[in-house]
């Protein structure tokens, strides 16, 4: 109720927010309203954006929605979200559980020729329902979930083999945009699967080659993706959506037993992590001398890393590089 309550406040200040703008167009000048509009609700999904427009980026607006950091469980859109979506040519979406405000956003649209990319729906058949694994926390929303509709885990940009699958659909919904350009953006969007093609080959040779195949994780868990991707075991306190902050005896138990059994030199966690589990899982094993990696899960980018350069390309080249020592 709390939900819609909220969506309905939101959607009446959209309809207010519309009228203004209609009435702003009317005196724009008729170049501006040229410019090709692309909201993107992820961090990948804006970088990617970015990389297929290549030459033609001050040709575009380009708007990231969850930005600085904020968690995409947690994003609700504001009146203003809405309108921009409402008027922009291209919208990237996700498409997991954490997007179902993007229904009722879908339905304020005033572009009617507007190309929509959700990413799931790109996937069919391939996307994941969330794991629970053995060892994992239990949380009631797992346990409710044979009652309900199927829950897909959301991460699906972690995997550089789904990347390129986005990559090209997204080149084609800009291109239907602004079909004057359509060629330079599709060879762009070429160019760069094939960067995400050897990035995939080197993470390909990298667990071919590596001393051990499983990654444990005192933390959640966003990167099914990624480790079935390459034939990667592991284990973890949390799925990947998981709200869970506190981890039960039973569970670190399990994953200090696994650290030992395995004989594991390192305990995984995720950017932004306190580390708190993955100590305390350190401190429960024999050795006790477990160090801890972290991984990214592109999930805090916020506006000043990419002032500093950061791109997905490069934060997938640093996990390459945190996953060769995790498997040594």
């Amino acid at each position: 109720m709390k939900r819609f309550l909220m969506m309905l406040a939101v959607s009446l200040m959209v309809v207010l927010l519309l009228a203004g703008c209609s009435n702003a167009r009317n005196n724009t000048d008729s170049n501006d309203n040229k410019q090709l509009s692309i909201v993107a609700t992820i961090y990948p999904e804006y970088d990617w954006v970015l990389n297929i427009l290549g030459e033609k980026k001050d040709n575009a607006e380009v708007m990231l929605l969850v930005d600085n950091g904020t968690d995409l469980h947690s994003y609700e859109p504001t009146a203003k979200d809405m309108v921009t979506i409402a008027k922009c040519d291209v919208f990237i979406y996700v498409g997991g559980e954490s997007d179902q405000w993007v229904e009722d956003a879908l339905k304020q649209a005033t572009n009617k020729n507007m190309q929509v990319v959700n990413l799931m729906d790109v996937m069919g058949d391939t996307k994941k329902e969330e794991e629970l694994k053995e060892g994992m926390q239990t949380k009631k929303e797992i346990i409710k979930k044979e009652e309900t509709e199927p829950e897909y885990d959301e991460h699906v940009w972690l995997s550089l083999k789904n990347t390129q699958k986005f990559v090209m659909a997204i080149a084609d919904a800009v291109a239907k945009a602004d079909a004057a350009n359509a060629d330079i953006y599709l060879a762009n969007a070429k160019s760069y699967s094939d960067k995400l093609s050897a990035l995939d080959g080197e993470y390909t040779k990298t667990v071919k080659n590596a001393k051990q195949r499983t990654l444990l994780f005192g933390d959640r868990f966003p990167f099914r993706y990624m480790t079935e991707d390459y034939g990667i075991d592991y284990y973890a306190a949390f799925n990947g959506c998981s709200a869970e902050t506190e981890a039960s005896f039973e569970t670190i138990k399990f994953l200090a037993g696994k650290v030992d059994e395995l004989n594991l030199k390192n305990v995984m966690i995720i950017e932004n992590s306190d580390g708190e589990i993955a100590r305390t899982i350190i401190k429960n094993t024999k050795n006790k001398n477990q160090k801890i990696l972290i991984l990214d899960s592109l999930q805090s980018v916020g506006k000043k890393d990419m002032e500093s350069g950061q791109t997905y390309l490069k934060i997938m080249e640093s996990n390459l590089n945190v996953i060769k020592e995790a498997l040594q």
